[in-house]
């Protein structure tokens, strides 16, 4: 490869995981552009953090996905552009597969007719479903539970059939928790409606919320609640620009688990939540959500033997730290 990297198109790169991706791409000498619909997205990240540009689009618009690529010499697609809430996918099933599936299709359609064709996907541990082993490793069953965990699994399979059938080679990544916030502060995570535990203690902390729920006190776990595997989003995204540099180096199609391969629990989340603030907040015991289980844990050999990506920020204090500068910036008004 010459010393000009390529053109990297980011979808979904205005929101959470994404916006950290470019970052990290950025930091790795790549040229980004960033496809996005903003319906979760927050284009003044892409605008004014990052400084690259932002094309506003949907993965399910197929003329437009045809000229950006027929105007960009793209050379591979990091895809991020994806509903992520289960309890919502539960409720609302079409919206779930006509955006993470339909629209995945769609996007890999584009690149086959611009002869693109090395692409890293954005999939999840929920594939799964109930674990039968822990730490959980790439060759566990698929028994996705929830449509959000079933389209997923969907474009993992129409991945290898574009391999077989047209040479389109992919990296496939199973996050566990993804959570934390780029150490500057200056990216982080903001849903609405945010459902993800770490964002929620810190928002009842700022007082933003009245109280915390535990959704569950009864598993079989040392303090009976559940256990998950928390993984840093910068060490999320380094394992991605690993993964486009092994594609770019003619890596065949591969999947790994992103996690940091060991766990922590709901109280202990909070508890660390309290002490790295300085705040105690109201928190309130409710019944096990369906569909939860006791522990999920990943094994990530896999893409530390094949990458050579290592975790940075595996500490739950540090995850909480770098996330409660994010929440402070962003949220605190006091």
């Amino acid at each position: 490869m010459s010393d000009t990297k390529p053109t990297i198109l980011v979808t979904g790169g205005a929101g959470y995981i994404g916006s950290h991706a470019v970052l990290s791409l950025q930091k790795a000498g790549y040229n980004v552009i960033v496809y996005d619909n903003l319906s979760y997205g927050h284009p003044e990240i892409v605008k004014d953090v990052l400084g690259v540009e932002l094309i506003v689009g949907d993965t399910n618009d197929r003329s437009m996905l045809d000229k950006v690529f027929s105007t960009r010499n793209i050379a591979a697609v990091m895809h991020f552009a994806a509903f992520i809430a289960v309890g919502e996918s539960v409720k609302e099933p079409a919206i779930y597969y006509q955006n993470n599936v339909v629209g995945t299709l769609t996007l890999l359609e584009a690149m086959m007719a611009a002869n693109i064709n090395k692409f890293v996907f954005s999939s999840t541990c929920a594939i799964y479903g109930t674990p039968q082993e822990i730490p959980m490793t790439e060759n566990h069953p698929n028994n996705p539970l929830s449509p959000y965990a079933s389209s997923k699994y969907m474009v993992e399979k129409i991945l290898k059939d574009f391999d077989r059938a047209y040479g389109l080679k992919s990296v496939v990544f199973r996050y566990f928790n993804a959570s934390g916030a780029d150490p500057s502060g200056n990216l982080g995570e903001d849903h609405t409606p945010e459902t993800h535990l770490i964002p929620l203690a810190l928002l009842t902390a700022l007082k933003k919320r009245d109280h915390l729920f535990i959704f569950g006190t009864d598993y079989e776990t040392p303090d009976g609640t559940a256990i998950r595997d928390y993984i840093h989003v910068n060490d999320l995204a380094s394992a991605h620009v690993l993964g486009l540099n092994y594609l770019l180096e003619g890596g065949d199609s591969e999947m790994f688990n992103l996690g940091n391969g060991n766990g922590f629990s709901v109280r202990e989340v909070i508890e660390m939540t309290k002490n790295v603030t300085g705040i105690d907040f109201l928190v309130k015991e409710s019944d096990r959500r369906p569909g939860d289980v006791p522990i999920l844990v990943g094994s990530s050999e896999k893409a530390q033997s094949i990458l050579g990506w290592k975790p940075e920020y595996f500490e739950l204090r540090t995850i909480v730290e770098h996330a409660w500068q994010w929440h402070k910036k962003r949220h605190d008004n006091s």
